[in-house]
Parts: C-alpha cells; structure tokens; sequence
C-alpha cells in the first residue's frame, strides 16, 4: 500500500525493479492505479510475484495508458495463457512498443 501511494509522486522515476518480492494480486492492482502517473518509467520488472489471474487483468487494463513504459517482466506469476495474451494485446495497444516479458 505505502509503495504505491509514493510511486505516483516520483515524477522521475524510469526503472523499478520489484523482482521477488511477492506483491501478489492486491499489490499488483495498487500499482496499476498508479502506474500512469509515473510519468518517466520505462522499465518495470514484476517478475515472481505471485501476482496471478487477477493482478494481470488489473495490469492489462491499465497498459494501453502507459505512455513511457517500454519493458514490463511478469515471468512467473502464474498467468493464464488467456490473461497472457490480453496482456500482449493491450501492449500492441499502447502509445508506444511495449517489450513484455511473459
């Protein structure tokens, strides 16, 4: 919770690296409400989170508003092959071409 609240008013960050820290479904939508004020961030790297099928739906939704983000890692967070490609979709959908890491 605190994280989140914080990252929205780093107007300069560009890389975040949350790797193994097991954030899980409601960290991973904390973040995703902020994520597209952090207006600088280009790489972002969730990578074994436990974020699951519900964190990801919250990330994909917020994709296509990330207009800085350029990587995003989510590899081994137990995502669905369904939830795997909606993620591919909203980053083809996005501002700019968006490196995911499935």
């Amino acid at each position: 919770g605190k994280l989140a609240g914080v990252l929205g008013e780093c107007k300069a960050l560009a890389h975040l690296n949350l790797r193994n820290n097991q954030i899980g479904a409601d960290g991973a939508g904390r973040l995703a409400a902020v994520l597209v004020k952090c207006k600088m961030l280009a790489h972002l790297n969730l990578r074994n989170n436990q974020i699951g099928a519900e964190g990801a739906g919250r990330l994909a939704r917020v994709l296509g508003e990330c207009t800085t983000l350029a990587h995003l890692d989510l590899v081994s967070n137990r995502i669905s092959s369904v939830l795997k490609q909606r993620l591919r979709t909203a980053a083809e959908t996005g501002p700019m071409a968006l490196k995911l890491e499935l």
